[in-house]
């Protein structure tokens, strides 16, 4: 597996999302099945093992520590603190001030038993505790060997430049993919100037860009896809001239959509880290292997001009318009 930097971390070019072993993608496998996953991606070369205190109301740290425990310091731990909360039918940031972000991360060390974390996330930005006052707390973290480096998720391009003044921000962990783009314009070149290090969820658009959703599609249970326009049945026939984009380089490269893909995105920047998640074998050494997939600049350039030619119907989840980030 090739390595990348997160400012100061080293971690394998592609790592490995653990959110839907817990929720978020309808059923979940059971606890064994779910360590085994992890324990797989980890044996096929991933390093970087991304969790929060929020998934699976914390189940989801202590099914990574199971998985990984025995090879803690072969491996980087991410996780996150505070997360989505809906106040008057509204969703905003879990507003913590460092007090109970230290509380917080108190409960994550337990669970993934560990003496640190090597990157802390704040899930979402508060609009009530300014980004600077939890950037001076993750300053005396790191200053105290609690974490090593710590990020912001879903953050505008402000937030970063604010935070990382007062304590360099190792990652942004934000929503991106091949078909979703709105932090290119400002985030992706702020991390570049700033020497920030840049993690995409949802890099295969919840399974749409590896050609898994259909019209037809059920979204069960927890599924958070139910409520993103993208995934319409009308959204997802008006998208398939992205597929048929990607599934052209996929039949010129010998490989699949999800790994042109990520191809694209690791081609793009070298600071990019996407986190894909899955929860079976073959998925999880595709999305790996994605690294092994170079596209040359013709290939990506070519890319990029005809992705400039095909519109992108629906949008992702909510949060983030009434964050002011849509």
């Amino acid at each position: 597996m090739k390595i990348r930097k997160l400012r100061d971390l080293e971690v394998s070019a592609i790592g490995y999302g653990c959110m839907g072993l817990s929720h978020g993608y309808g059923p979940v496998p059971d606890r064994p099945e779910a360590v085994r996953l992890i324990c797989h991606a980890f044996d096929k070369g991933c390093t970087f093992f991304d969790t929060a205190e929020g998934y699976g109301g914390g189940t989801n740290e202590t099914l990574m520590s199971e998985a990984l425990h025995s090879v803690r310091d072969k491996v980087v731990y991410a996780t996150k603190f505070g997360g989505i909360a809906i106040r008057n039918g509204k969703t905003g940031a879990v507003e913590l001030r460092p007090q109970q972000i230290r509380q917080r991360l108190e409960g994550s060390l337990q669970r993934l038993r560990t003496d640190r974390i090597d990157l802390y996330y704040q899930h979402r930005v508060s609009k009530e505790v300014p980004v600077e006052e939890v950037a001076g707390c993750m300053g005396e973290l790191i200053k105290e060997g609690k974490i090593i480096g710590w990020g912001l998720s879903q953050a505008t391009e402000d937030e970063v430049r604010r935070a990382n003044a007062v304590t360099p921000l190792t990652a942004i962990q934000s929503e991106y993919s091949i078909m979703e783009r709105m932090f290119e314009k400002d985030v992706l070149p702020a991390c570049e100037e700033l020497g920030i290090g840049f993690v995409p969820f949802s890099p295969l658009a919840g399974g749409f860009l590896s050609g898994t959703i259909t019209k037809d599609t059920v979204y069960a249970g927890d599924d958070v896809r139910d409520a993103i326009t993208r995934y319409r049945k009308d959204n997802i026939a008006a998208n398939q001239p992205l597929l048929d984009l990607i599934n052209q380089f996929a039949a010129l490269k010998n490989a699949t959509p999800a790994q042109i893909s990520l191809a694209w995105m690791l081609h793009k920047k070298d600071f990019i880290v996407p986190i894909p998640g899955s929860r079976k074998n073959e998925r999880i050494e595709e999305n790996l292997g994605a690294a092994n997939v170079e596209l040359t600049e013709a290939e990506y350039n070519q890319i990029e001009t005809e992705l400039a030619k095909i519109t992108i119907h629906g949008n992702r989840t909510d949060d983030d318009i009434v964050f002011g980030r849509s």
